[in-house]
């Protein structure tokens, strides 16, 4: 089966998405659309596929044909301009593949999600750092009770930003990735409470950036498990992207840097089980995460599968965005903050 699609918002990340549907057997890219024309017609020409600029141009066009889109759009920190284009697509009665976050406005993520879920129609999240087989190998240690009972979480993520566009566009944008991952291992989180400072300006004396750009945030899961975040937009990633650890009553892993090393601690002896890239998958770069991303949605759609089995699904990027809002509001009230089921 070949799955037909378009892809809205025709920038670095469209441009990205683009490339894996055409490089995939089981897709066919129709073409791009965005408002800005001459961006969609750019890669449109790159590619040999159609323009558009405007999801009604494209719906008028081939939306007896399509099944799917990828909403590639950004806006305000990086997710402002994905609800529009959504709920259109959602209308027409297609599926979609959304850039993270799910939305800036946690009110558009919650309708978004409940939307596709009304319409029966499936809904998923890049949220593509669990999608390599080094994390995917942990999560199987974890569902075998190689770990024990588990107990700690704690997970790193940093780069370097200079964004100032806004004071939340730091937590807001990059860490749906490292919260997604977090839930990953250890499911649901209940409480939340956090820290942020932001670095001075690196332009002259005195003064702070506009951004929060580190934080600190403490997680209790429903299942007990204690987590911390510690992300900031004032790192060099090349020293390491990201860093997973998770603790049991049996021993703990360690994941470096999305898919580069993982490596499992057992408590009661001091054999270690180190797996590197090289034998595992063998990836050559972070880029590779959306060709296993992305090709997985369209493995899930093709093959029909019931909604609740979509990974990094809509549902999981409103999770991970209702976290998100309560650390704000943590930071902003001084308080520990139950986290909303959305």
């Amino acid at each position: 089966m070949t799955l037909k699609v378009a892809v809205i918002g025709a920038g670095g990340i469209g441009a990205r998405h683009g490339q894996v549907y055409m490089r995939h057997p089981d897709a066919e890219l129709l073409g791009y659309c965005d408002i800005d024309a001459a961006r969609a017609d750019r890669l449109a020409a790159r590619d040999g596929v159609k323009s558009w600029h405007s999801v009604q141009e494209m719906l008028a066009d081939v939306g007896d044909k399509l099944q799917a889109v990828s909403v590639c759009t950004a806006g305000p920190e990086n997710g402002g301009h994905h609800y529009e284009p959504t709920m259109q697509c959602f209308e027409a009665g297609l599926h979609v593949l959304c850039e993270k976050p799910i939305s800036n406005n946690i009110h558009h993520a919650r309708e978004m999600v409940e939307t596709a879920r009304k319409k029966g129609l499936y809904f998923g999240i890049n949220l593509n750092h669990r999608f390599t087989p080094p994390a995917a190998k942990a999560k199987e240690w974890v569902q075998s009770g190689k770990l024990g009972h588990l107990l700690l979480m704690n997970m790193t993520m940093w780069i370097d930003n200079p964004n100032e566009s806004s004071p939340w566009f730091h937590i807001r944008a990059l860490h749906p990735h490292s919260l997604d991952i977090m839930r990953y291992y250890c499911g649901p989180v209940r409480k939340v409470h956090a820290f942020f400072n932001r670095a001075p300006k690196p332009d002259g004396p005195g003064g702070k950036r506009v951004c929060w750009s580190n934080v600190q945030v403490n997680l209790l899961f429903e299942n007990d498990v204690v987590g911390h975040l510690t992300g900031s937009y004032d790192a060099n990633p090349a020293h390491n992207l990201e860093r997973c650890e998770v603790m049991g009553t049996e021993g703990r892993f360690v994941l470096e840097n999305l898919y580069e090393e993982l490596t499992f601690y057992p408590r009661r002896s001091p054999e270690l089980t180190v797996i590197r890239n090289s034998i595992m998958g063998g990836m050559t770069g972070f880029d590779q995460t959306f060709d296993r991303r992305i090709g997985r949605w369209i493995e899930q759609v093709n093959a029909g599968v019931p909604r609740d089995q979509i990974e990094a699904s809509g549902e999981d990027g409103l999770a991970v965005q209702e976290i998100i809002e309560a650390a704000i509001q943590s930071w902003e009230n001084n308080c520990v903050v139950d986290v909303e089921r959305g």
